[in-house]
């Protein structure tokens, strides 16, 4: 078995993703303290609730970027939401003068982000591998 690969009871896998979150109205609103915490939350999250590796974190002023592995059985969609409302939640009251210079009502995140799957052949050759294989006779 390829050491590069995870393993669990029932599959081999190596799922990696590319999370971006922007913050509501795009505010400017992260600084380095706020992003500090951020990767503090985040991690902890990733890794205890959902058993997912974080490959690399990093934020802009209105939004971050998170690199991560995770396994088969997590849905990225409920992945994004508790990491969006666990998130805003403690940053909300932990930097709450800060952040509601921004906001008058409970936001933090967007409603909207962006995932995309990583690394892996480009579509066209798994396509041809695939139409490459023996068809059973």
């Amino acid at each position: 078995m390829n050491k590069d690969y995870n393993v669990n009871r029932h599959s081999c896998y190596k799922l990696t993703y590319h999370l971006v979150v922007v913050t509501k109205y795009k505010n400017k609103v992260i600084n380095k303290e706020i992003s500090n915490r951020l990767k503090e939350i985040t991690l902890d999250v990733m890794q205890s609730s959902f058993k997912c590796d974080v490959i690399e974190f990093n934020c802009e002023s209105d939004h971050m970027h998170i690199l991560f592995e995770a396994p088969p059985q997590v849905q990225i969609s409920k992945i994004v939401n508790s990491l969006k409302t666990v998130t805003s939640r403690r940053l909300r009251k932990e930097f709450e003068e800060h952040i509601s210079k921004y906001y008058c009502k409970p936001y933090f995140w967007s409603n909207s982000y962006l995932v995309l799957t990583t690394g892996g052949a480009p579509i066209e050759i798994i396509k041809k591998y695939i139409q490459s294989q023996d068809t059973p006779k």
